[in-house]
């Protein structure tokens, strides 16, 4: 179980990662404006804000890496606070932004963190 729980934690790390790159460094281009929809107008206008948050998304992904290489009891407790961190940021984003985020960021951290969880 300790085996599937990393493969999923490095499975969400690396979705924030992806996001990361969205958000900081496509969301000018196709791929960024397509995540949205946004015509290049808008993606201009937001690009501040998406680069921000890309930012944040990249904090993620570095708490959940560093929890994957860092020795028990400080690895899993890492893993369970950023994994919790995921979860709650997915549910505001549904709730705020767009429904999809619940299942694109709050469903894989839940399902990782169940794994994590479940592993100890």
């Amino acid at each position: 179980m300790e085996t599937v729980a990393d493969v999923l934690v490095g499975l969400v790390a690396s979705l924030h990662v992806y996001i990361l790159v969205m958000e900081m460094f496509l969301w000018e281009r196709k791929p960024g404006r397509g995540l949205h929809g946004f015509d290049p107008e808008m993606a201009r206008a937001t690009a501040p804000m998406a680069a921000n948050q890309g930012l944040y998304n990249g904090f993620l992904a570095a708490g959940l890496v560093w929890g994957l290489v860092a020795d028990d009891p400080t690895g899993f407790r890492v893993q369970v606070f950023f994994l919790v961190c995921v979860v709650i940021a997915g549910v505001y984003g549904a709730v705020t932004a767009n429904r999809r985020i619940l299942f694109a960021q709050a469903l894989p951290g839940a399902l990782a963190l169940a794994a994590v969880l479940a592993a100890r």
